[in-house]
C-alpha cells in the first residue's frame, strides 16, 4: 500500500513538473490526435450503422468486449507508442534516464487513449445525426 502511495505522491508531482518543463507540446499533440482518430472512427461507425463505441463496449459479451478494447487500442496504438517516446526524451532531459517508465504508460493512456473513448461515441452520434439529415449522402464513401 506504501509503494502505490508513494508512486501516486511522486506521479502527480511529475506530472505537474511536466506542464511548464520542457516537452509541454504533448499535452496538446496527443489529445488532438486521439480528437482525429475518434473522429474519424466514430463517422465509420455511423456509415455503418453501429452504436456509439462506449456504449457497445458496455453491452457486449466478455469476448466482444475484447475485441472492442483491441479495436481501441489498435487504433490508438500509434499515440500510445508516440507517447511513450516522448515521455521517455522528456525524462531522459529531465533526469538523465529512463527512471520511470510505467509513469510514461499511465501519460500515454490519459493523454491518448481516454480522449479516445471519451470522444469517439460523440462523434458517432454526431455523424449519424448529419448522415439522417443529409440522406443524399452515400453512406458507403470515404469521409
Amino acid at each position: 500500500m506504501l509503494l502505490v502511495i508513494d508512486f501516486l505522491t511522486r506521479f502527480w508531482a511529475d506530472l505537474m513538473g511536466r506542464t511548464d518543463g520542457p516537452m509541454t507540446f504533448r499535452f496538446f499533440l496527443q489529445p488532438t490526435m486521439a480528437l482525429i482518430t475518434a473522429l474519424i472512427d466514430g463517422t465509420r461507425d455511423a456509415r455503418a450503422g453501429k452504436a456509439p463505441y462506449a456504449a457497445r463496449m458496455m453491452r457486449s459479451s466478455p469476448r466482444e468486449h475484447l475485441v472492442l478494447w483491441r479495436e481501441g487500442v489498435t487504433a490508438t496504438a500509434r499515440i500510445l507508442l508516440l507517447g511513450v517516446v516522448m515521455d521517455a526524451i522528456y525524462q531522459v532531459r529531465v533526469y538523465g534516464g529512463f527512471p520511470h517508465p510505467l509513469e510514461a504508460f499511465v501519460l500515454a493512456v490519459a493523454l491518448g487513449f481516454i480522449p479516445y473513448l471519451i470522444l469517439r461515441g460523440p462523434f458517432t452520434r454526431l455523424a449519424a445525426r448529419w448522415y439522417r439529415h443529409h440522406p443524399t449522402v452515400h453512406k458507403d464513401s470515404a469521409p
